[in-house]
């Protein structure tokens, strides 16, 4: 294994309030104190800090090696049928770029938008070409280092099932996707990930392999929380202490484990994403331990 994976929170916990955080230099130490490596900056209702904010929280984070990442705003849709809001999910990604780049990191994670009236095929097609678009603007822009990251969704009438997120993948070589894997959880009505051997969690991690071929496959973005879900898909985000739904995590612990994987996994649990995503890094490291005794 060449690296171990990085785990980390989707923005501040409850627990920041408790430990009076206040500043990037806080909520670094704090991120730090957990032994976690990573963090994804919430930009969820649009990118609103400066140029020099984004510095600080990017030196800060820097100086306990913690990974930065950018959630892009949430109401990006690349499959709008009107194509002025398409044309201005470029531009919410290239602001995202520009926040994510300021930070140090590279990686800029988006939804992609629901389908809409109109056909899943119909939806993927315009978003296809809005992703060609978006990847040339970031290019233009001076920002190619970074990386766009389409998320899988959890939502039936959303685009964004694996293999909608590995379509768009295919438009460049740079373009990483993000499995939220409790997204696809709830998808799926709580049909996937659940046996206990990880059998789903293996198919999926092989389909990656098999449609990316390269380093993507093993050091993809990765989202993981409980999730409630009704007939239509995902319901609310839970915490680990919410065991009525799942999907469990050790199962995808002990793979990532024992193929030597390498993804940047971030906790989405409601309030308590800081410490469960300790809980997932404890996890992979056990994992890795009884690997490694083997």
């Amino acid at each position: 294994m060449s690296e171990f994976p990085r785990f980390g929170p989707a923005g501040t916990s409850d627990s920041c309030k408790a430990a009076r955080v206040k500043t990037p230099a806080d909520l670094a130490a704090h991120t730090a104190a957990l032994g976690l490596t990573a963090f994804e900056y919430q930009c969820g209702r649009g990118v609103r800090l400066s140029a020099d904010k984004a510095a600080e929280i990017g030196k800060a984070f820097a100086a306990y090696d913690i990974r930065v990442s950018v959630h892009a705003p949430y109401y990006i849709s690349m499959s709008s049928l009107e194509e002025e809001k398409r044309l201005a999910s470029v531009e919410y990604l290239l602001q995202s770029c520009a926040a994510v780049k300021a930070m140090g990191g590279r990686r800029v994670i988006f939804h992609t938008g629901s389908c809409g009236k109109q056909s899943r095929e119909a939806a993927l097609e315009k978003a296809l070409d809005t992703m060609a678009r978006a990847q040339k603007a970031v290019d233009e822009a001076g920002y190619g280092d970074c990386i766009l990251c389409p998320e899988t969704m959890g939502k039936q009438n959303q685009l964004g099932t694996l293999e909608e997120v590995l379509a768009l993948c295919a438009v460049d070589k740079r373009i990483t996707p993000c499995i939220d894997f409790g997204h696809l959880y709830a998808r799926s009505r709580g049909t996937e990930f659940t046996d206990p051997e990880g059998v789903g969690y293996a198919a999926l991690l092989d389909r990656l392999a098999e449609a990316l071929g390269d380093g993507r496959a093993e050091a993809f973005h990765a989202h993981f929380s409980r999730i409630a879900y009704t007939d239509g898909g995902e319901k609310c985000h839970l915490t680990f202490a919410d065991t009525q739904y799942g999907p469990p995590h050790q199962p995808l612990m002990t793979l990532l484990a024992r193929r030597g994987l390498r993804p940047t996994v971030i906790c989405e649990s409601a309030g308590t994403q800081a410490e469960d995503a300790a809980t997932l890094m404890e996890a992979c490291r056990g994992a890795l331990v009884s690997t490694t005794n083997c």
